[in-house]
């Protein structure tokens, strides 16, 4: 299924019919309780990748047959747009900000890894996976090569009545030691510029859900969650739904994307993110994820995540840019961000050539 999901959210939509139309033939084929499963794209004009498998299976990730041999990737590495280009957007980002025309805007970057022999994206996600055990990790063939993540970003999931959410904005690289580690984190937590952006995804998320919920739980200050490489701002949302017809899917492309992925207000963010990044994000910043026949399911961002092609794999990252970012950190940032999937290429100690 490649209609675009942008009327997603409404139950009644001709993408939502599809949908059913589609799980109810699976069912009449004998699959008991079929899923819809893939991607949507950043932009939810677009065509999304959705399908539902025939068979399909849970398994605990552990039980997997992880080979300890790592993978080491050689090639050419180059960014888009460099560092100049990147500053410069950042720039020009802050005077709709500072004016009050946006709350928020986020802009991200690219980095294109030419390899030398042949990528196997089944191998480099066992060794995000290895690395990353408490992330969503991800691995979906596609057109156009086949997305890998291990995302630390739950966009919805819904259990029964019960809908779960974990927003993320507002990050720092972890410390070298236990002392700086912990100074990062204390830092990032009383940053008023963090949490001023923290509060944009929240809120957003708060207006979106409140008329479709009974009840909605949103604490009122963020928590700390951290990845092997980065400290976030998190908060542990959760609600129960009034109506029954609301299935994981729907919910999910009401939330995307949030502001953490695209900025605040939504349609004037994503202009400008149009109008000022020099590429189409494409699959970075849409959602991966399933809902089965019973409307449960699981929805995560598409972050710290790659595309791969035989001899090529293209990583994103971006960052948060609100009326006090400064250009130079947030191009810091987003060279962070890049680690995790950096590690599981084997370039993380080349970092400093690369970006």
């Amino acid at each position: 299924m490649t209609h675009p999901a942008a009327s997603g959210h409404h139950v009644e939509s001709e993408f939502q019919k599809k949908v059913q139309q589609l799980l109810r033939q699976a069912q009449q084929a004998g699959v008991e309780n079929p899923i819809v499963v893939g991607a949507i794209p950043f932009d939810k004009r677009q065509p999304c990748s959705l399908f539902i498998p025939q068979t399909y299976y849970w398994l605990d990730r552990h039980a997997f047959n992880l080979s300890d041999s790592p993978v080491q990737v050689e090639g050419q590495a180059h960014y888009i747009p460099d560092h100049d280009v990147f500053c410069s957007m950042v720039e020009n980002a802050l005077n709709p900000l500072r004016v009050g025309a946006l709350n928020k805007v986020v802009l991200s970057r690219l980095l294109q890894i030419e390899s030398i022999s042949p990528l196997s994206a089944l191998s480099l996600w066992l060794q995000l996976n290895r690395q990353n055990p408490e992330s969503y990790n991800f691995h979906l063939p596609l057109a156009d090569g086949t997305l890998i993540g291990a995302s630390p970003e739950l966009l919805l999931r819904k259990e029964g009545n019960v809908l779960r959410s974990c927003p993320l904005a507002g990050s720092a690289r972890r410390g070298d030691d236990d002392s700086s580690d912990r100074n990062t984190r204390e830092k990032l937590f009383n940053s008023g510029k963090d949490r001023h952006e923290h509060r944009v995804v929240t809120e957003a998320i708060r207006h979106q859900l409140t008329d479709l919920c009974r009840s909605l739980t949103i604490p009122t200050e963020p928590s700390l969650l951290s990845t092997p490489t980065l400290w976030h701002l998190a908060t542990e949302i959760q609600g129960i739904l009034s109506d029954d017809r609301d299935n994981a899917l729907s919910l999910a492309c009401l939330l995307h994307p949030t502001p953490a992925l695209c900025g605040s207000p939504y349609t004037s963010s994503r202009n400008l993110i149009g109008e000022l990044e020099p590429f189409d994000r494409g699959w970075f910043g849409g959602i991966v994820g399933w809902c089965d026949a019973r409307g449960d399911g699981e929805w995560v961002v598409a972050i710290r995540c790659g595309n791969v092609r035989p001899h090529q794999i293209e990583l994103f990252a971006g960052a948060g840019i609100v009326p006090d970012s400064v250009p130079e950190n947030e191009w810091l940032e987003t060279r962070t961000k890049f680690n995790t999937m950096l590690s599981a290429l084997g370039f993380a100690t080349q970092q400093e050539q690369i970006l």
